[in-house]
C-alpha cells in the first residue's frame, strides 16, 4: 500500500505560490471550503512511485499573526497535525519581505523546504543567489523554482519527500559565524532576555500540556500578545511582560533578515528599473487616475471593435443551426409550436447569447493581461486615499475591481477584509460595478439606439457604476465618521509581460462559465420564457397579449413607467434577468421573436419594434441604468448570503439595490424627457 503524505504550499501574497500548486495538480484539482469559513479550500494529488502526495494550497499570508479569514486558515492549517512538510514559497526578487514569513515558520520546527520563485527575474536583474550559503543559513534546503515555466518543480518535491522522511530535516543549532556577529545560531535565538523568557513559558506550556504542539513559537506568540493565543493558552505571563515584546521580537527578526541578505545576495540592484518609471506615472495621484480611466476605455473599445469583427463567425453557425433543426423537423412533420420552441425558444435564446461569446472573451483576455502584467494593483494603491476618504480600507477596492469580471468572486474576495463592518459594506455595493454578464445588455441595446456613440454609452455604466459605490459607501460612512480605518498593505508587484498559458487558462476557465451557464441557466430561462409567451389562462394561445408573461409584464408596468420601462416585454425581461443578466438579452430575443438578436438583420428588426413601441434612446439608456444598480443574479444573492452569513442582510441588499435602481433612474427618465421635450 502506497505511502500518503501531505505537503503545503505557504507564501506571500503574488509570489508565485497558486502558480506553482497548479504546475504540480493541472486539472485534477479540487475547490471546496474550510470548515467553518467561507475560504476556498485549493487540493490536489500527485502519484510519486510509491508515495501519494496530498497538496494543499493555503491562502496568501504575509506572517502568521492573523487578521482576516484567509490568514486564519493559513494559521490554523499550519499549526495543525495534518501538515507533514511546508513548502514555503518565496519571490526570490523580494528577498527581504518574503524571509520575515519563513523565519516564523521555522520556529515551528517542522519539516520544510524553500521554494525560491521568479530567480528568472533575479538573472535579468544582474543579481545572484547563493543558494548553498542560504539553505545553510536557514538549516532548509532551498530549491530555486520558475513556476510559470514548471523549472525546477521535479527537484523541489523530491525535497519535500525526503525532508518528511527525515533525512535532511535536523535543525542545525551550531552557532553560524555571520559578520558582526548579528546571528547566533539557527533556529534563529534572540537577545539573552528574550530567550530567557521564551524558555520559561515554554517549560510552563510543556508542564501543563506535555503533547502541545510547536511550544517554542506558542511562547514567541504570548510575548508578542497574540489574542488568540492568549485566549487558548490562558495563564498569566504579567511579571515576564516589559510591553515592547513585539517590537524587539519584530525588530530582531528583520535584523536577522538583513544579516542573510548581506551573506546570500549577490550583485547590484539597478536603481531606476523599468518598474519604478512606470509606476512615476500609474500611481501617481491624478495621473494614475486618468490613466486607469483611459485603459478602461480602451478595453471596451477593444471588446466592441474587435468583438464586432468575429460575431459574425457565430451567427453564421446560429443561423445554421436554425436551419439545420427547422428543415429537419418540418421533414419529420413535427407541430409547429415544437418547432417554434426549438427554434425561436431554445436556439433564439441561447444562441442569443452566444453570439456575445468574442465580446466576453476579449473582455477577459485584457484584464487577465493587465492583472498578470501587475497593473491592477496600483489600481487599488491610486484608489487607496479615495476609499479611506468614504470611510473603507483601501484593500477594500480590490473585490470592487474583480466584479469587472464576475460578481461572485469579487463578492467571496470580500472575506480579505479584517473588519465585518467593511465586509457588509463592500458586499452592499460591489454588484454596482459593471460584470461580464451585463456586457451583453450594453452591447445590445447600446448598438440599437446610439450608433457611433455606443461605445461610450456602455463605457459610462462602468463609470456610473463605479460611482454610485463610491457614493453609497461614503453615505453609509457618515454614521460611523471618526471609526478607525485599516490601512492598506499591498504588495506592488513588478512589471511583466504576462504568461500567453496563463492568460489561456484564465480566459478558458471563464468562457466554459459562459457556455456553461448558456447551457443551463440560460437554456432553462428561455424554454420558461417561451412557455410564458404561449400559455394562458385559457391554455395554449397564439396570441402573445393573452399570455402569461403578457400578465406578468403588465402588472408591473405601472411601476416601471415612471422611469421610462413601462413596456410589459422589457418588463419581463428584466424579471428573468434575476436568473443572470444575460437572460435578458436571450428573453428579449424570445419575447420578440427573434432568432438571432445580434446579427444585423435581427438588431434592425428589434430596433423597428422597439421604437414602434416608443421605445426611444431614453429609454434604451435608462434600461442600461437598471440593469447596472438592480439586483445581481442568484448566484451572487446566495454568495452574499453565505458571506454574510445573514438572509436578512440579502433581502436588504435586494430591496436597497431596487429602489435605488428605481430612483436614479427616475431622475434621469424625468429629467431627460423635459429636456427632449
Amino acid at each position: 500500500m502506497p505511502r500518503e503524505i501531505t505537503v503545503c504550499f505557504i507564501g506571500n501574497p503574488n509570489c508565485g505560490k497558486t502558480t506553482l500548486f497548479n504546475a504540480y495538480t493541472g486539472a485534477n484539482l479540487k475547490v471546496a471550503n474550510w470548515p467553518g469559513v467561507t475560504v476556498e479550500r485549493m487540493e490536489g494529488a500527485i502519484q510519486d512511485h510509491d508515495m501519494k502526495i496530498h497538496l494543499v494550497d493555503l491562502p496568501g499570508t504575509y506572517s502568521l499573526t492573523s487578521y482576516t479569514m484567509e490568514e486564519q486558515v493559513s494559521r490554523q492549517f499550519i499549526l495543525s497535525d495534518q501538515v507533514d512538510v511546508i513548502i514555503d514559497v518565496v519571490d526570490a526578487s523580494s528577498l527581504e519581505r518574503s524571509l520575515y514569513l519563513t523565519l516564523q515558520l521555522l520556529e515551528l520546527n517542522k519539516p520544510m523546504v524553500l521554494a525560491l520563485n521568479m530567480m528568472d527575474i533575479i538573472e535579468k536583474r544582474g543579481m545572484e543567489i547563493d543558494l548553498h550559503r542560504l539553505s545553510e543559513l536557514l538549516g532548509i534546503p532551498v530549491v530555486p523554482v520558475t513556476a510559470r515555466k514548471k523549472q525546477g518543480i521535479h527537484t523541489l518535491m523530491h525535497a519535500a519527500c525526503h525532508q518528511e522522511e527525515g533525512q535532511n530535516s535536523q535543525v542545525n543549532h551550531r552557532p553560524q559565524a555571520i559578520q558582526g556577529e548579528v546571528i547566533k545560531r539557527y533556529a534563529m535565538e534572540y537577545d539573552y532576555n528574550l530567550e530567557s523568557k521564551i524558555s520559561k513559558i515554554q517549560s510552563e506550556l510543556v508542564h501543563k500540556d506535555p503533547h502541545i504542539l510547536n511550544p517554542r513559537w506558542v511562547a514567541i506568540k504570548l510575548l508578542e500578545n497574540d489574542k488568540e493565543i492568549k485566549e487558548k493558552y490562558s495563564f498569566d505571563i504579567t511579571e515576564l511582560i516589559d510591553g515592547d515584546e513585539d517590537t524587539r521580537i519584530i525588530n530582531q527578526k528583520y535584523d536577522y533578515i538583513q544579516a542573510i541578505i548581506h551573506e546570500v545576495l549577490l550583485g547590484k540592484k539597478s536603481k531606476d528599473e523599468l518598474t519604478d518609471k512606470i509606476d512615476r506615472v500609474v500611481t501617481h495621484p491624478v495621473f494614475g487616475l486618468l490613466f486607469f480611466l483611459l485603459i478602461m476605455l480602451l478595453v471596451f473599445g477593444l471588446t466592441f471593435l474587435l468583438g464586432d469583427m468575429l460575431k459574425g463567425y457565430v451567427e453564421t453557425f446560429v443561423d445554421w443551426m436554425i436551419q439545420i433543426c427547422t428543415s429537419g423537423m418540418e421533414t419529420l412533420h413535427v407541430s409547429d409550436w415544437l418547432i417554434d420552441l426549438v427554434t425561436n425558444g431554445i436556439i433564439g435564446g441561447v444562441g442569443g447569447i452566444l453570439t456575445f461569446l468574442p465580446n466576453i472573451a476579449i473582455l477577459f483576455l485584457a484584464l487577465a493581461f493587465l492583472e498578470d502584467s501587475g497593473y491592477m494593483a496600483r489600481v487599488a494603491y491610486v484608489m487607496n486615499d479615495i476609499m479611506e476618504h468614504l470611510g473603507l480600507s483601501g484593500r477594500s477596492f480590490i473585490p470592487m475591481v474583480l466584479g469587472f469580471g464576475c460578481t461572485v468572486p469579487a463578492l467571496m474576495a470580500s472575506r480579505a477584509l479584517e473588519s465585518d463592518k467593511d465586509r457588509h459594506r463592500v458586499m452592499l455595493v460591489t454588484p454596482f460595478f459593471s460584470c461580464s454578464a451585463k456586457l451583453p445588455v450594453y452591447i445590445l441595446f447600446s448598438g440599437l439606439f446610439f450608433g457611433e456613440y455606443a461605445t461610450l454609452a456602455a463605457y459610462s455604466m462602468y463609470i456610473i457604476g463605479i460611482l454610485v459605490a463610491l457614493i453609497v459607501a461614503w453615505l453609509l460612512h457618515l454614521k460611523d465618521k471618526g471609526k478607525d480605518i485599516n490601512p492598506l498593505l499591498i504588495e506592488l508587484p513588478l512589471y511583466k509581460m504576462p504568461s500567453a498559458y496563463t492568460i489561456f487558462i484564465y480566459v478558458w476557465d471563464k468562457v466554459k462559465d459562459f457556455l456553461t451557464k448558456a447551457g443551463t441557466t440560460i437554456f432553462i430561462a428561455s424554454i420558461i420564457v417561451w412557455i410564458l409567451m404561449h400559455v394562458g389562462f385559457n391554455g395554449y394561445t397564439s396570441d402573445i397579449s393573452t399570455s402569461f408573461a403578457a400578465a406578468i409584464g403588465n402588472a408591473i408596468v405601472p411601476v416601471m413607467t415612471p422611469i421610462g420601462l413601462g413596456f410589459w416585454q422589457i418588463c419581463v425581461a428584466l424579471l428573468a434577468g434575476l436568473s443572470a443578466k444575460e437572460v435578458v438579452v436571450s428573453s428579449t430575443a424570445v419575447l420578440f421573436g427573434i432568432s438571432n438578436i445580434n446579427g444585423i438583420a435581427g438588431m434592425q428588426t428589434l430596433h423597428t419594434t422597439l421604437s414602434s413601441m416608443g421605445f426611444t434612446a431614453l429609454n434604451a439608456y435608462c434600461l442600461l441604468l437598471f440593469c447596472l444598480l438592480y439586483v445581481p443574479c442568484v448566484a451572487s444573492l446566495g454568495t452574499i448570503r453565505k458571506e454574510s452569513g445573514s438572509i436578512r442582510y440579502m433581502f436588504i441588499t435586494m430591496i436597497f439595490q431596487i429602489l435605488l435602481a428605481w430612483v436614479i433612474c427616475f431622475v434621469v427618465y424625468q429629467t431627460g424627457s423635459i429636456f427632449l421635450h
